[in-house]
């Protein structure tokens, strides 16, 4: 299968540079499998689309302060650090700008608006271009964070992250700290729409996959089958796999909001097609010919050409059919990527 295959025209202006001013206020493409057919709603339709006893499972991960703006102890050089994973202690895997300026040995300092500091000492080099650095500092490290550090936009938002992205480019329902990416599917969950959704009688269960620099990287090989994905944490706790595992048992629908979850939730299945609570690593790659396990059907938001992304929910549905979605979503102007609008697929 060719990359290629999962290529569309995108004109820039329908990527999203900002959220709507309210987050169920995104439009919504409801695809019908079942007989082929798209319909046209606003997010706060999804109520409609959902059924008693079926449940929303939801990536429950939050995302730090992740990009940070220093300069170079010694010379003064200015220096940015984009956190990737947290490895061990006050370890840190990192992407830095510009890499040729940092070697181990050397140090970066950050400061807060109000005296805060962070030092960062390179220890060595990583993956990919990357550092691993150890921190040092006085007090709480992610309070540090939320004072010194930005929210790290994804590279097609050309801009600089504002205010309002620390609320917005997060989940109303967000609680384990640990991605460097939203898990943007949910950004368009309100609290009241969530509360509809249980008065009508919908489970909600939630997951956490920390996301990592790897869904911004590009797929570079020219077919599907030889990318390989980055590794990354998941963890389903006993409670949240008991409502899932009970509503496929009951006959409901596990209706996965976002890819994320959907990679955490087919990572956990077992053979009996229910999940195994606990924790683990998953490089799970989901493209055209996978069965799926777990979920009956996905909440998400429109995705990059050639994505791993594009992949995935191709997978769901017929390829070819989802690529003419794609390219009527466009002339349609829906809003693509991360501030853009959903797509329920049923």
């Amino acid at each position: 299968m060719q990359v290629s295959d999962f290529e569309y025209y995108l004109p820039e202006k329908l990527i999203a540079q900002h959220p709507t001013d309210k987050r169920d206020a995104s439009r919504l493409l409801v695809l019908h499998r079942k007989n082929d057919t798209v319909e046209d709603k606003h997010f706060y339709d999804v109520v409609d689309y959902l059924n008693a006893g079926d449940c929303l499972v939801m990536n429950n991960s939050k995302v730090i302060p992740a990009r940070l703006f220093g300069v170079k102890k010694n010379t003064g050089a200015k220096i940015e650090f984009l956190l990737i994973k947290r490895k061990a202690g006050d370890i840190w895997e990192t992407l830095v700008k510009p890499g040729k300026k940092l070697h181990p040995g050397d140090s970066v300092l950050f400061q807060g608006e109000h005296g805060e500091e962070l030092e960062a000492e390179v220890l060595s080099y990583g993956e990919d271009g990357t550092r691993m650095v150890q921190f040092h500092y006085s007090g709480d490290f992610l309070a540090l964070l939320d004072e010194i550090g930005t929210i790290p936009l994804p590279p097609y938002i050309d801009r600089k992250s504002e205010a309002e992205d620390k609320e917005r480019y997060q989940t109303v329902y967000c609680q384990e700290e640990g991605s460097v990416a939203a898990p943007t599917a949910g950004l368009h969950f309100t609290k009241e729409l969530l509360e509809k959704a249980r008065k009508k009688g919908v489970q909600i269960a939630y997951v956490t996959l920390h996301v990592g620099i790897g869904t911004f990287r590009p797929v570079k090989c020219d077919v599907v089958e030889e990318h390989r994905m980055h590794f990354e944490e998941y963890h389903i706790d006993e409670e949240n796999a008991r409502l899932i595992n009970d509503t496929k048992k009951n006959g409901g629908r596990i209706v996965s909001v976002g890819t994320t979850s959907t990679r955490t939730l087919e990572s956990a299945a077992q053979e009996n097609g229910l999940v195994k609570a606990g924790h683990g690593n998953t490089d799970i790659f989901i493209y055209p010919g996978y069965q799926f396990q777990v979920i009956d059907c996905l909440i998400t938001n429109f995705h990059l050409p050639k994505s791993t992304l594009l992949m995935l929910i191709s997978a769901l549905y017929d390829k070819d059919k989802m690529m003419k979605i794609y390219e009527d979503a466009v002339k349609k102007e829906y809003r693509f990527f991360s501030y853009g609008d959903a797509m329920f697929i049923e």
